[in-house]
């Protein structure tokens, strides 16, 4: 799927690229909505139908992605009820053994993602992911979202590296579709972000359906 001899640069997002994102999709969809309900006096089902339209109101937006504003928005410490199910943090199949082979071929590796650097934190502390990389980039420490065309200018500005050569492999279509706006040559994405669900339409993106297949 990738001719390796014309990579220069991976670019690799981290939830649902690398590591399951079953983890976060509990968290938002249910873990989340039942403890806030429970302050509010609300039914498990009351609680989603309550957040729902308001993460969505939020969706490719720096806001979505921020701990911060929504500990603010909901009036509850987000951080703390993310530790309590931190045991859920793990790769996704073959995800380590592939940036294993990666960090050493010669390439070179940086984590681009939406992650806010309270959560990027808690999962290189439960993971070891940040070993794997070269630099790690938080779209936070820009103040857009990958789903932003600024966040790919900003990144041209503080990276060295040709787009030509640079492969991106991210979860997240619409972002796929601005990296190839912007230039980015080589582009894949994950048919099964979440271990918990089945394989999804990745559009016109090729998908890669195990990390095993995509070894350097």
């Amino acid at each position: 799927m990738v001719a390796w001899e014309r990579i220069r640069t991976v670019l690799l997002d981290m939830d649902g690229t690398l590591l399951d994102l079953r983890f976060d999709n509990y968290f938002w969809n249910e873990y989340l909505p039942d403890r806030w309900g429970a302050r509010h006096g609300l039914d498990p089902v009351t609680a989603r139908d309550a957040l729902m339209p308001r993460f969505a109101g939020r969706a490719g937006t720096l806001d979505w992605y921020c701990i911060d504003f929504w500990s603010r928005e909901l009036d509850i410490d987000v951080m703390a009820l993310k530790s309590d199910i931190e045991h859920m943090i793990c790769y996704l199949p073959d995800a380590e053994d592939f940036l294993r082979r990666l960090f050493v071929s010669g390439k070179h590796v940086i984590m681009v993602t939406d992650a806010h650097r309270k959560l990027l934190d808690m999962k290189i502390d439960r993971t070891s992911i940040d070993r794997y990389f070269h630099r790690i980039i938080s779209s936070h420490d820009f103040g857009v979202p990958k789903e932003d065309p600024a966040f790919w200018e900003k990144l041209a500005e503080e990276l060295t590296f040709d787009p030509a050569s640079t492969l991106l492999i991210d979860d997240n279509l619409s972002v796929l579709r601005m990296a190839r706006d912007h230039g980015i040559g080589h582009l894949l994405t994950i048919s099964r972000p979440d271990s918990g669900v089945f394989e999804r339409d990745t559009g016109e993106f090729p998908a890669i359906t195990s990390f095993l297949h995509l070894l350097p």
